[in-house]
């Protein structure tokens, strides 16, 4: 199966998630799942339909909705088995990955200077 996610691939998700995520929730199949769904997201929570416009945006733009999307897939993944580390470890690793998906996300919804360097990049 191919990866079927615009803003981001499977392994970009995987170096996220880390060693001991476990094997169902990290194959290709599941993430071809979360992906669309967190694109969504992303699109609804920034206000901005990103989707649509993906192709004619900046390679700048670009990575970052690939480290939105990789951070909250990493996020579920690691919700789907929290048991694969150690109950601090995995709240660690959720919590910054949280943090840094809402960092992008404020990236995202600049309404300023930022905003137009984004929509125009």
């Amino acid at each position: 199966m191919a990866d079927t996610g615009v803003f981001c691939t499977n392994a970009e998700v995987l170096q996220k998630a880390g060693v001991n995520a476990n094997a169902t929730a990290i194959a290709v199949a599941w993430t071809d799942i979360l992906l669309p769904q967190i694109e969504s997201r992303i699109n609804n929570e920034s206000e901005y339909n990103w989707s649509d416009q993906y192709a004619a945006l900046n390679i700048d733009v670009k990575k970052t909705l690939s480290e939105a999307a990789s951070n909250l897939c990493a996020l579920y993944i690691i919700n789907y088995d929290p048991n694969a580390w150690t109950i601090a470890t995995s709240s660690f690793k959720r919590d910054t990955l949280k943090t840094e998906y809402t960092d992008c996300i404020k990236m995202l919804k600049e309404t300023d200077k930022g905003q137009i360097f984004i929509r125009e990049a």
